[in-house]
């Protein structure tokens, strides 16, 4: 599928604050110097009438550390997580990006869907949107979950394979106590076509519509927005003089923590059964 890439091209950078490894660290999106909410000021469309979506990067490509929006705090910076749950509550939608390039957190990344996985289990389902960058060399070549099969052969098993037993190694560790984990070891993992993954999209964003206008109870979720790049005279427009927004922190770019050697491993994947 061919694509006019050259004129999608991303206006966001990163606002680095805190070292790198710590739980302190923040990587908040901005646009022209300006503090956005990651998780409601960039727009779900780059490009609507090509059919090419925003993403943002929270956990590259060959890295372990678990990066992820905060649900909780003004303006939803991401953060390195503590602890991993199996399960989302109440986060964004899951974004597996499949091509070549090695983004960066806090990148927001112009990508065509090509399908979904579910992870399934008795209690409720995870979804997993397969993209890829359009500007990736493979991009022309895939328009769906049947060309990844066929361009780049092993792919999804490997990835359905992955997700299924690091779910289960999450839930594991975080709920050492609880018969869960049990029924987690059978965990299974189901993949969809581009249509249906895009269904799946527009229903999730319908959800977050409902939050952001105030028509859903936002819980403990923050909807502060500074720009109302994507909804108009929503409850929680922040402007630029408000006491949340001055109280972002400067870029501050630290030298990253030393990683403790316990948890900078690799694992790999085989055919044993868990």
């Amino acid at each position: 599928m061919s694509r006019c890439t050259s004129q999608v091209k991303s206006k966001f950078t990163p606002r680095l604050i805190g070292a790198p490894n710590t739980f302190d660290h923040r990587v908040f999106i901005q646009q022209n110097g300006s503090v956005l909410s990651s998780f409601h000021d960039i727009p779900l469309f780059a490009d609507q009438n090509n059919g090419i979506f925003n993403m943002i990067v929270e956990v590259p490509h060959w890295t372990n550390a678990k990066m992820e929006i905060s649900r909780e705090e003004p303006f939803n910076p991401i953060k390195q997580h503590a602890e991993t749950k199996a399960k989302g509550d109440d986060d964004p939608l899951d974004v597996c990006e499949i091509g070549e390039q090695v983004g960066y957190v806090g990148q927001v990344k112009q990508v065509q869907v090509l399908g979904i996985m579910a992870l399934l289990d008795e209690d409720e389902t995870d979804w997993k949107v397969i993209v890829v960058d359009v500007q990736d060399t493979l991009a022309s070549k895939l328009n769906d979950i049947e060309d990844v099969e066929r361009h780049l052969p092993g792919l999804i098993r490997a990835t359905n394979e992955w997700f299924r037993r690091v779910s289960f190694f999450f839930l594991f560790r975080s709920d050492l106590q609880d018969s869960r984990w049990k029924a987690q070891k059978h965990l299974s993992v189901e993949k969809a076509n581009k249509k249906y993954a895009t269904e799946i999209i527009h229903e999730c964003h319908e959800a977050w519509r409902h939050l952001i206008t105030g028509e859903t109870a936002p819980g403990g979720i923050s909807i502060c927005n500074s720009d109302n790049i994507t909804i108009a005279n929503s409850p929680e427009f922040v402007r630029r003089d408000d006491p949340k927004y001055t109280s972002v922190p400067p870029a501050s770019v630290k030298v990253p923590a030393l990683i403790d050697p316990s948890v900078s491993k690799w694992f790999y994947i085989s055919s044993a059964q868990v």
